[in-house]
């Protein structure tokens, strides 16, 4: 037990190592607390609430949600003074979740052909996905690398959650969480393509070393084993819930067989992204 609650002691350990992360972890706390909260007034309100609650609760709480988790990955790299990864941790995430608005309209499906669609048009890809997924690699890029792993496999849990709960919400199709990570991955990549390219050069320049400090190397062992922690904890999971409810389950992915092998899949890309992003980074 103690050796699989370890990433998650290390991930809350690193996340809460400096000011500008915990303090961005208490904003996103906060935000999430009062937005249950006022969400729960308001479902149960005879009138709705007032519209000032409304632009509270739907507005400004979700924004200072999403400031609070920028501020995790950002806070990461000021406190290893990697203040390059810190700026280009913002880029990232700015233009990933821009790149996934854009999208959206552009590839517009035709008119579905039957008369009623669970989901409207224009959900590929997923902003839920992107946003998630790109938060979860970049706060894997700025984490020092000793604690890269755990906070990979964290994060990709996160990440997983998040779209497992809005695909059971019915609000996405799986493949418009695969076009979301496909923009996150994409933009993550260029990201430290560019950081590393401009790097090189400024390590290159005559003058004085302006080459980013080195890392400790991180084993592909160390590297994989937090990973390989999470998915032995979903096993267990779907082995228990089968044990409880084996018909119920059955019966639910025989009816459901693509969105069971989509729904999968997710799984298996996320774990893939996560393993390789910190595969690629265990030297840095």
């Amino acid at each position: 037990m103690k050796r699989l609650l370890d990433p998650v002691t290390r991930f809350f350990a690193t996340v809460t190592s400096n000011r500008v992360s915990l303090a961005g972890s208490a904003l996103t706390t906060v935000a999430a607390f009062l937005f249950l909260l006022l969400f729960s007034i308001h479902l149960v309100s005879a009138h709705g609430g007032s519209p000032y609650m409304g632009i509270l609760t739907f507005l400004i709480l979700p924004a200072l949600f999403v400031v609070g988790l920028a501020l995790i990955p950002v806070g990461l790299a000021i406190a290893r003074r990697r203040f390059r990864v810190a700026a280009m941790v913002a880029v990232v995430l700015l233009c990933a979740n821009e790149t996934t608005q854009l999208l959206k309209p552009l590839l517009v499906a035709p008119p579905h052909p039957v008369w009623w669609s669970p989901i409207g048009d224009g959900s590929w890809p997923s902003g839920h996905a992107t946003a998630s997924m790109t938060l979860a690699l970049c706060t894997v890029v700025a984490a020092p690398p000793r604690r890269r792993p755990a906070v990979a496999a964290a994060m990709v849990a996160f990440a997983l959650g998040v779209c497992y709960s809005f695909l059971e919400l019915g609000w996405h199709y799986p493949s418009d969480v695969f076009g979301g990570f496909l923009v996150a991955a994409t933009w993550t990549l260029l990201g430290i393509a560019g950081l590393s390219i401009y790097e090189a050069r400024a390590a290159a320049a005559p003058g004085p070393d302006r080459s980013p400090p080195v890392g400790a190397t991180v084993s592909v062992g160390a590297a994989l084993a937090p990973m390989g922690a999470l998915l032995g904890a979903v096993a267990v999971c779907i082995v228990l819930v089968l044990l409880a409810r084996p018909q119920p389950v059955l019966d639910y992915a025989r009816a459901h067989e693509w969105f069971v092998l989509g729904a999968a899949a997710i799984g298996v890309l996320g774990l893939v992204i996560g393993s390789g992003l910190t595969l690629m980074l265990r030297r840095s």
